[in-house]
């Protein structure tokens, strides 16, 4: 469950609309978009339009690019949901789109322009993830399958931790070191959901960007991936943005 909450100053929504917006989902790294299986048919059940974006996890600009497709595709008003290094990609992709009502953050990267991600990672002590980081022989990053369940995803069932070591999606290096010209989360509202039991982000540097972008936040005991072991508190979460943008809207 959610065990706290606290809001923080949010930035004013420009544009109306009655309808519920569309939901668009962006993954994180050493994933792709089905990792988002168990919250889409919650979303969906709620009468929400759901779009998960497949992202190559090759460079910041391609997933930056990829995701903006999906989300200038929306009809109408929109939410973007960033996971982890998700939320880096959210952060430029969504810039300047009027339509994009509220950025969601889970235990997201939400950098300022020309800042990386690996500058960010520096500002705390270590995670415990970054000792199970692994590359292959081409410069892609993954995560020691031996590892992922203890350093990633240690309160998701040991089955379905193997399926997502078997299944995960190597990401470039250069992408932890690649910048943004644009941050969203200045002129966008934004929500940000701090995992207390994160071992791949130090749960204080996910408190810190919170802070920095005015987020109202919320935090779950729970791992890195809350949408796995949690995903009734995610989509309440993620829903409850999504209704209060509206409504400010």
């Amino acid at each position: 469950m959610l065990i706290r909450a606290e809001v923080a100053t949010s930035k004013e929504v420009t544009q109306s609309s009655n309808s519920k917006p569309a939901i668009v989902l962006v993954h994180g790294t050493f994933a792709d978009a089905t990792s988002w299986q168990h919250i889409i048919p919650l979303l969906e059940r709620d009468g929400y339009t759901v779009t998960a974006v497949q992202n190559t996890l090759t460079s910041l600009p391609d997933d930056i690019a990829t995701t903006k497709r999906v989300i200038d595709a929306q009809k109408g008003a929109v939410v973007v949901v960033g996971h982890s290094y998700g939320g880096s990609v959210i952060t430029s992709a969504a810039a300047g789109n009027p339509q994009v009502k509220a950025l969601v953050y889970i235990a997201g990267f939400a950098p300022e322009v020309g800042e990386k991600i690996s500058e960010l990672n520096g500002r705390y002590a270590a995670p415990p993830l970054s000792t199970a980081i692994v590359p292959d022989t081409a410069g892609f990053l993954f995560i020691d399958r031996a590892k992922l369940h203890e350093f990633f995803a240690q309160d998701v069932s040991l089955a379905e931790a193997r399926v997502m070591a078997a299944t995960q999606k190597p990401v470039a290096s250069i992408a932890f070191n690649q910048t943004l010209d644009r941050a969203a989360w200045k002129t966008i509202p934004s929500w940000y959901l701090v995992t207390q039991e994160d071992r791949a982000i130090n749960p204080e540097l996910e408190r810190f960007m919170a802070k920095r972008i005015g987020a109202k936040t919320s935090e779950i005991k729970s791992s890195h991936v809350p949408f796995v072991s949690h995903p009734k508190e995610v989509t309440k979460f993620i829903e409850a943005a999504a209704t209060a943008a509206m409504k400010a809207s």
